[in-house]
Order: C-alpha cells, then sequence, then structure tokens
C-alpha cells in the first residue's frame, strides 16, 4: 500500500480562496475551448431559394428531395423509374449530356451475397457529364437515388442525390472547370451496391479511374462526416482541407471504417482502382433505414453541409492536376476551430515517442523537485487504468439495463432522442473520475495520479502508431501537451502554474472533445462505452485542473481538513447523482410513442412444395407485438430458404397459406457432353411483383463448374460460389418482368441423375395476407432489408 504523500503542495494554492478562483479561471478557459471547439463542427445555417445561382441552396436542394423521396422507391419498382425519370429531365434541363446506363451489375462489398449467395441486380444508373476545358482526368460526384423498401430515403440518399443535382445547377451556372465533371447517380445500392459496380467496370468513362467524391446519408442530421478515403490520401486530404467550407474529418474515423464490414457504392469504385472520398451525415440513426426516413425528416443544415463541400470539391478537384494527388502514405487529420489540421503520417512514430519520452522526462523533474518519487509514480500509472476500465464498463452497463427493461431500444441504432442519453454517460464518465480521483489523491499524490494518466495516454498513442496510425494522434498530442505544461508549471512561481496546465489540458480538449462527440451517433448508445473512454481520457489528460476542484492535498486539519475530505468525496457524488438524473429524464422524454415507434421485424415465408407457410422474425428479444405471431427458440430456415442465407436462423410461428404464385423454372436448353458435363439452361421468371427472386442448386445432386446470368440483353459470369448445402446461389434483383436466364455447366452426382434447383421469389408488404393485423400506432418497423418481406419457395428437379 502506497503511503500518503509528505510532499510539499503548491503552497501558492493551499488557500481556499485562491484555489477556487483558480478552479473556476481554468474550468471557464476550458469550457470555452470546448463549446467553440465543438460549435466548429456543427452544421452551417441552411441557404434560401433566393440565395446566388452559382451557390448552394438547401432550399433549392429540398425541392428535389420532396420529388424523389414522395415514397419508397426500391430498385426495379415503378417509383424508382418515376424517381429516375425525374433525375434525368432535371440534368438535362441543366444543359448536361445525360444518359441511362442499362446493364446488370454483380455485387461488390465485404459482405454482399455472403447471405444468399452472389447477388446480382438489373441496374439502370444517370449519368451526366460536364466537360473540361482541358482535362487531366474525371471527377465523379456518386449518390445513389434508390431506397429501401420499407423508406423513402428522403436522407439515404435522396439528401445525397438532391446535393448533386443543386451542385451540378451550380456548376452549369458558373465558369467551365478544367477537368471532367460526371454526375453519377446510380441505382441498387441498397440491394448490393450493384449500380456502382456496374459503372466502375463496365461503363467507358469509368476505364481511366478518377477521383470520386461519395454523398451518404446514414442517419438525419448532424454534421457530414469525410469518414473513408482511398489509401494514400494525403494529397486528397490536403484539398479537403484547404477547398471544404465545413471540413469535418478525421483519420481515426477512417481507420476504424475500413476494419468495418461495411460498404456503399464507395466501395466498389476502390475496388476498381479509383480514389477519392466518402462523407455521410449520420446523427439521428433511429430513422435510418425506415419508414421515418422521409424528406421531411431531413435537417437542412445537413443538407447545406453536404452541398456547400460537394460544390467545393468539384471546383477544387475540377480544377487541379489529377494526377498530383498521387501521395505515398496517408494523412492524420482532425477538426479544429481553425480548420483541419493535417501532417504527414511519417511524424506518427516520432509524436508518439515525443508523448512516451516527454512524459517520462516529466516524471523524472517532477521526482527531482520534491513532488513525487518512484514509488508513487508507479502506484499512479497502475492505479490510472481503474478509471479506464470502470468508465467504459459503467456506460455498456447502463444501457444494458436500460435495454433489459426496456429492449425496443435494442433494435434501433440510436435512441429517438439521444441528447440526454449521451450527457448521462459523459457525466457519468465524470463521476468515475472523480470518485477515483477522491480515493488516491491522497495517498498517492495528484502529481503522481497525472503522471500514471498520461503515461497511458502515451503508451496507448504508441500501440495506435503500430496498429491504427491514423488514430494516435488523439492520446499523442495531449500527452505532449501534458508533458510540456507540467515542466513549465514545474518552474512557474506562485498561482501561475494553473495557466500551463489549463493550455495543456485545452489542447486535449479540442482534440479529444469531437471524438467523444462524434463517436455517439456513429457507435450508438449500444457502445457508448467507446465514447466514455475517451471522455475518460480526456479527464486523465486534464487532471491537473481536475485537481483543482478538490481541497489542496495536505495542510489543513482538525475541522477544515473533516470539510475538505467531505467535499472532496461529496463531489463525484453529485456527479453521479447528475449521471442518473439525466438517464432518468431521459428515460422519461424518450418514450415510444405514434410518432417514434417501437421497432419491429416480421417476414412470412410460403413453401410451395408442401404449401406450410410460416412467420418468421430475427428479433431478440421478442417484441410484445411480434410475439402474436412468432415464439420459442430459433430454429434454422437456411435449407428452406436459402435466400435468406445458408446458416440463417429465425424464431417461426405458424401461418395460413396464402394464395401466392411460386416462380416459374422452364428448361430453355439441356445437352450433356462426351465428358459427362451437362449444360443446362434455364429461365426463373416470377408469376407475381417480386423484388428480387433467386436459385440454389443443390450440391447433393450436381457441382457446377460455370454459371453465366442474363436479362434484358445484358449478361453476367458469376464467379465461383458455393455455400453448404448448395453448390451455386444466385440472388437476382430488380428481376425484370419476363425473369432471368442462367446457363449452367454442371456435372449431376449420379450420372443421368436429376439435378434438385430450389427457387425463390420474394416481394415486401404483409398487409394482404390472411392473419396479418396491422401494427397499432406506437409500433413501427425495423430498419431491416428483409422487414416484411414476403417469401414463396418451390423446388424443381430436372
Amino acid at each position: 500500500m502506497v503511503t500518503p504523500s509528505r510532499i510539499p503542495a503548491d503552497r501558492a494554492l493551499t488557500r481556499p480562496a485562491h484555489r477556487a478562483f483558480a478552479a473556476v479561471a481554468a474550468v471557464a478557459v476550458l469550457a470555452v475551448v470546448g463549446v467553440v471547439t465543438l460549435r466548429d463542427v456543427r452544421p452551417p445555417e441552411p441557404l434560401g431559394a433566393a440565395a446566388p445561382a452559382t451557390t448552394f441552396s438547401a432550399a433549392r436542394a429540398h425541392e428535389h428531395q420532396l420529388r424523389i423521396a414522395a415514397r419508397p422507391h426500391v430498385t426495379g419498382g415503378a417509383a424508382n423509374d418515376a424517381a429516375r425519370d425525374y433525375l434525368v429531365t432535371t440534368l438535362r434541363g441543366f444543359g448536361l449530356d445525360t444518359s441511362v446506363q442499362d446493364a446488370i451489375g454483380p455485387e461488390s462489398g465485404r459482405l454482399s451475397g455472403g447471405e444468399g449467395g452472389t447477388a446480382v441486380a438489373r441496374v439502370r444508373n444517370v449519368v451526366a457529364t460536364l466537360p473540361g476545358t482541358a482535362s487531366t482526368g474525371r471527377v465523379f460526384l456518386v449518390a445513389h437515388y434508390d431506397s429501401v423498401q420499407i423508406g423513402a430515403g428522403g436522407n439515404d440518399d435522396a439528401s445525397g442525390v438532391s446535393a448533386i443535382a443543386e451542385t451540378a445547377r451550380a456548376l452549369t451556372a458558373g465558369a467551365r472547370l478544367r477537368n471532367d465533371v460526371v454526375f453519377l447517380l446510380t441505382d441498387a445500392e441498397e440491394a448490393c451496391l450493384c449500380g456502382a459496380s456496374a459503372f466502375a467496370s463496365t461503363h467507358p468513362l469509368a476505364s481511366g479511374g478518377g477521383v470520386v467524391v461519395n454523398l451518404e446519408a446514414r442517419g438525419r442530421t448532424g454534421p457530414v462526416i469525410m469518414f473513408e478515403t482511398s489509401r494514400n490520401n494525403a494529397g486528397l486530404v490536403s484539398v479537403f482541407g484547404r477547398s471544404a467550407p465545413h471540413p469535418v474529418g478525421t483519420s481515426f474515423a477512417v481507420e476504424i471504417y475500413r476494419r468495418l464490414p461495411n460498404d456503399t457504392d464507395f466501395t466498389a469504385f476502390l475496388a476498381n482502382g479509383f480514389t477519392g472520398i466518402n462523407a455521410a451525415y449520420i446523427d439521428g440513426g433511429a430513422v435510418y433505414h425506415t419508414p421515418l426516413d422521409t424528406a421531411g425528416s431531413v435537417d437542412l443544415r445537413s443538407l447545406q453541409q453536404h452541398g456547400d463541400n460537394a460544390l467545393s470539391l468539384a471546383r477544387a478537384f475540377g480544377s487541379t492536376d489529377l494526377a498530383s494527388l498521387r501521395a505515398a502514405g496517408d494523412a492524420t487529420y482532425f477538426p479544429t476551430p481553425f480548420g483541419l489540421a493535417r501532417y504527414p503520417a511519417a511524424l506518427t512514430w516520432p509524436l508518439a515517442a515525443a508523448a512516451l519520452f516527454g512524459v517520462l522526462a516529466l516524471a523524472f523533474l517532477t521526482r527531482r523537485a520534491g513532488r513525487t518519487s518512484w514509488p508513487r509514480v508507479a502506484g499512479g500509472f497502475g492505479l490510472a487504468l481503474v478509471p479506464i476500465l470502470v468508465g467504459p464498463v459503467a456506460a455498456q452497463l447502463l444501457w444494458a439495463g436500460v435495454t433489459a427493461i426496456r429492449p425496443g431500444y435494442a433494435a434501433l441504432l440510436d435512441p429517438y432522442r439521444p441528447l440526454l442519453w449521451r450527457l448521462s454517460v459523459v457525466v457519468l464518465s465524470a463521476a468515475v473520475l472523480f470518485g477515483w480521483y477522491a480515493l488516491f489523491r491522497r495517498r498517492v499524490g495528484p502529481a503522481a495520479l497525472a503522471i500514471g494518466g498520461l503515461l497511458w495516454l502515451a503508451l496507448i498513442a504508441v500501440v495506435l502508431a503500430a496498429f491504427m496510425s491514423g488514430g494516435s494522434y488523439l492520446l499523442a498530442l495531449p500527452a505532449v501537451a501534458g508533458a510540456v505544461a507540467g515542466v513549465v508549471a514545474l518552474r512557474a512561481r506562485g498561482g501561475l502554474a494553473v495557466v500551463p496546465v489549463t493550455l495543456g489540458a485545452g489542447v486535449a480538449v479540442v482534440v479529444l472533445a469531437p471524438t467523444v462527440l462524434l463517436l455517439f451517433p456513429a457507435l450508438g448508445m449500444s457502445q457508448g462505452g467507446a465514447a466514455a473512454l475517451f471522455a475518460i481520457l480526456l479527464g486523465l489528460a486534464a487532471l491537473p485542473v481536475v485537481d483543482l476542484l478538490f481541497p489542496a492535498a495536505g495542510g489543513q486539519r482538525g475541522l477544515t481538513a473533516l470539510r475538505a475530505r467531505r467535499w472532496g468525496l461529496g463531489l463525484p457524488v453529485l456527479t453521479l447523482v447528475a449521471a442518473l438524473a439525466l438517464a432518468g429524464a431521459a428515460w422519461r422524454l424518450d418514450r415510444f410513442d405514434a410518432a417514434h415507434p417501437i421497432p419491429t421485424q416480421l417476414m412470412y415465408a410460403l413453401d410451395a412444395d408442401n404449401g406450410l407457410a410460416r412467420w418468421l422474425s430475427y428479433e431478440s428479444p421478442i417484441q410484445g407485438w411480434t410475439s402474436s405471431y412468432v415464439d420459442g427458440t430459433p430454429v434454422s430456415v437456411g435449407a428452406e430458404f436459402p435466400a435468406l442465407g445458408p446458416d440463417a436462423s429465425a424464431v417461426t410461428g405458424p401461418a395460413a397459406a396464402a394464395a401466392l404464385a411460386a416462380p416459374a423454372l422452364t428448361t430453355v436448353s439441356d445437352t450433356t457432353g462426351a465428358d459427362g458435363v451437362r449444360h443446362l439452361r434455364v429461365r426463373v421468371a416470377p408469376r407475381r411483383a417480386v423484388r428480387m427472386a433467386a436459385l440454389h442448386v443443390d450440391a447433393a445432386t450436381a457441382s457446377v463448374s460455370r454459371a453465366v446470368v442474363s436479362a434484358a440483353g445484358a449478361s453476367y459470369p458469376l464467379p465461383a460460389s458455393s455455400s453448404h448445402p448448395w453448390s451455386l446461389g444466385l440472388v437476382f434483383h430488380a428481376v425484370p418482368p419476363d425473369g432471368f436466364e442462367l446457363d449452367l455447366d454442371l456435372k449431376p452426382t449420379t450420372p443421368g441423375g436429376g439435378v434438385r434447383l430450389r427457387v425463390e421469389d420474394a416481394s415486401d408488404g404483409l398487409s394482404a395476407l390472411p392473419g396479418f393485423r396491422a401494427r397499432p400506432p406506437g409500433v413501427g418497423i425495423a430498419g431491416s432489408h428483409d422487414s416484411d418481406l414476403v417469401l414463396v419457395a418451390k423446388t424443381y428437379t430436372i
């Protein structure tokens, strides 16, 4: 056990009045820095329709949103056709050469096709060009115009599409650019990223590559974040930082996203060698992919930021020699009140090393000054791990308790009204930090705890430099600033030591406060522990200022000492009470109601072989409304309905068989070569209006060596793929009315034996099914591609 510190305190701050004044001043400075820093990442005020013609107006762009997102417009549907016709007419009205690419697009992405087989779609991309005066390459502004099946896509991605339409208008109203600009509005992003893949891999305009600016949305509000880039992004980031009027982005976000199994259209361009950036606003995630994602839900400030940045970047990239953007290495960058700070990745290791050696030097000088000892430094280092671990765990336990009592939150990306929930996590983190500090500051000493906290920041910065270099700045810069501030404070006279430690803490606020803010919408409350972790690390970086909130570490006697101890323990108690009060207020305010419904997910599946139907749901736990259709434990449904994936499992319940026609499969040609390979051509044709159809070849009856799918005059060779128990799986989105054909080279397991084919199709909407009861007010539809899906499957043996 470490004995109480006998090291003399700074006598200038042992008087309560002086200490209180220093605390108020330091906290006020940090509060101002925090407010200015966080205000800088807010989206701007929207411009009205009367804005100058060469500027971006959210009001003008919103008019496009209202037309595009008037209703759900899933790829292949009549509503999507209407949205596409409107966009073609609009872009041609700006004088742009506009065409529609009609093709079969293959899947693209790390997850696409992994569920039910290889995914393809009939896509119709809108392509408009603005020729340059002396082009060095092409700049592509990209967004997808299709929506999910249950939502109108007012944000995702009518926001990006309308921003591009308004950007196109503004560019045609101004001077011509040096480089060609291509406005690409893709199809079938929600289904399989197939539109972007078709364009990037087959369209003539994509043959030379280029710079892509992809616009997305995964919520309804908040700042537009540049969250993904191509590799070797230093040149791109330089243009973004100096040209975008609202440059919000961090290299830490890029590092995280590269490790996540998430995809957008940008993925297809990266796979085909393009460079570029990907940007989206992500707050308000409760509406994502749901019926609540309407044009009326859009925050026009976020739309203004989307458009301001897109227009400025189009002009910047359109005036740049695109070959000059190639750079050897990524940049480190993050937002500050003075713009986007950025430096070469080559400085990552030097800064991480400076942080580590700087903190060690601070420890040495502090010991030599008689403010601490090596045993206490070691103790402070070990004890600083406590809040680093306890803070995130406390945040996770808070949310686990909330979802246990109100399980509807589990299906939401984020609560409908998240502000108070987020504040409760931040204040809870402060309570953990204050409680830890109150328990150990007298035993170990403020200096040892502060050094121990900075040492953890420096060590984590080194680890990040090794494994996630773009995130190392988050802790390296505060650690360097803290070490320098500590050294200066050691030499300061009287109460002047407050100045350097406040400045050092200010650096931590500038660097870490936006990270805490942005992590909440990025990861949701279900992973609020991540934001809590960085809030704790920010507190450790500001520990010398935190110390001012407590009574002096020594010198009090009798009643004064007793009062000091009570205040020292009272601060964490008061903070904990505040955190619980915020959580209680959030609980009371953020209730489910008709405008903020509890999400539910339900499907219907009919096996036409035996006429048996079932309700299916992926919910866990099962919501009250859904429990009237399904019950019990999840069961495997992948073999019966392979379009859901070979390993799919769901909770089920019996359903009445609806009069739904199964998809037809007919043999177009069937020959067998001398080598025993059977050449089979079949046609799959839905006999009802569907969104997609699927075909799977039973591996127990045949192996497949070649497969080519064709429809609407186009064809696509399927890559080799298999997933037990299927030797081939194909999911075709936006099926033409006459279906699609599949050419197969296969070898039957038994010579001369039949081949078993499982064919499915899927439509959307449960209202016409027997036994379905409409959702009552307060019960909504979960943001899932499978919500309200109607599957019909049939087996054919040929």
